[in-house]
């Protein structure tokens, strides 16, 4: 009895001395993801300050005071420079806003009086009469009073389609969804349903007669918004056609290594360049086919071509040779990923371009981003913008951003 009762106090003691041994150990485990938290929370409130500082420079050097709530296309404008600039770089001015906007509390809310400014001078590019295929969208360049039009390109309409579904699902707004839909509709218009053409299928980028590529810019963020409105409203054939959309760009666009090449030309020729933001919107498209099926495999897809592109852009250094442009779209999509899988590892990524972008390129004199040592495109500048307000929303904000 008496050793039995000894060989129990020894378990008994060596058990206590483990326990005292393990709990700080287990402490500081416990404590990591706390202090990594409290980490990220300061830099929000960094990040929020430098998307302020961001956007009241763009404001103050690019936004033409002429009561159109317009931009100009470069800082310095050039002698052939037009009045206002074309709808790809005003649509990401706009995002930049919306993002800035959608910031939790009153950092969100002192944006909403500029937010709607830039949401009615959108509608200075909508071209009610339509394009090519008979159906209305936004026009490269204002229309009436602000300019002639010009053509439609099926990626600019895609973005403010995106926007559109973004701001219906965080603030409701009904003519939003409706208008999102109404650019689905012009974005199915411009499938190429010629079957002898080399490639067949996939929408073309333009409509304009110079081009005849598609691109995967013009069919994976397609395929984003259509997944985006069978959330929304459950209809069958928006998630038909994104499910078209993307298995032809896979089919006829993505590397054996998951990233994606930029287009195929009606000869069958195919452009290799691998650019970041072709790589960001197909991870944000299988992560929402995964939430619209439950399917696994849509999930790790998503993983596998955002850890490809973490090991060609970041790994491999090439990140700083990418627009930054192309770069915001690229990072929030891996922002969208992240709030299905938890982690940091994207969102740190972003993070350290971001405070590199900051120091390397900001010209404290203007607070103007330069990045090719003579001008700053008003594209750099919304796409610093969006960066910064996105870093700055809390993690479960993020399963809304395009």
């Amino acid at each position: 009895m008496k050793s039995t009762l000894a060989a129990a106090a020894a378990v008994a003691a060596t058990s206590a001395l483990l326990l005292s041994a393990l709990t700080p150990a287990a402490a500081a485990t416990a404590e990591e993801p706390r202090s990594a938290e409290r980490h990220h929370a300061a830099n929000r409130h960094d990040n929020s300050e430098r998307a302020d500082a961001a956007f009241t420079a763009m404001q103050e050097h690019f936004a033409v005071a002429d009561g159109s709530g317009l931009y100009r296309e470069q800082i310095p404008a050039e002698s052939g420079d037009r009045p206002y600039a074309f709808e790809w770089p005003f649509s990401q001015a706009h995002i930049a806003i919306a993002d800035l906007a959608n910031q939790p509390g009153v950092n969100g809310r002192r944006y909403d009086a500029a937010l709607a400014t830039a949401a009615a001078a959108q509608e200075h590019y909508w071209d009610a009469d339509g394009g090519s295929t008979g159906l209305p969208g936004y026009a490269s360049y204002p229309v009436g009073q602000y300019g002639s039009g010009g053509d439609y390109f099926y990626d600019d309409n895609q973005w403010v389609g995106l926007l559109d579904v973004q701001r219906y699902l965080t603030d409701g707004d009904e003519a939003a969804l409706e208008r999102a839909e109404q650019i689905f509709d012009l974005v199915v218009s411009g499938w190429d349903s010629d079957p002898s053409h080399p490639n067949p299928g996939g929408v073309f980028w333009t409509q304009a007669p110079w081009s005849n590529d598609r691109n995967t810019v013009s069919n994976m963020p397609g395929a984003q918004l259509g997944l985006r409105l069978h959330q929304i409203t459950g209809e069958q054939h928006y998630l038909d056609w994104a499910l078209r959309m993307y298995t032809w760009t896979n089919e006829n666009l993505q590397r054996p290594d998951g990233l994606y090449w930029d287009h195929v030309d009606l000869a069958g020729n195919i452009e290799r360049t691998i650019w970041s933001y072709n790589q960001g919107v197909p991870v944000g498209v299988n992560v929402l086919l995964y939430e619209v099926t439950g399917e696994q495999q849509y999930l790790d897809e998503a993983t596998r071509i955002a850890e490809a592109a973490h090991r060609y852009y970041i790994d491999e250094g090439r990140l700083a040779g990418q627009p930054a442009f192309f770069n915001s779209i690229f990072f929030k999509n891996l922002l969208l990923l992240e709030s299905v899988t938890g982690g940091s590892t994207y969102r740190d990524a972003m993070q350290d371009y971001a405070d590199e972008v900051w120091s390397e390129n900001r010209d404290t004199s203007t607070g103007l981003f330069v990045f090719d040592g003579t001008h700053t495109q008003l594209l750099e500048q919304a796409a610093v913008v969006q960066i910064f307000a996105v870093l700055s929303w809390t993690p479960n904000q993020w399963r809304h951003v395009y």
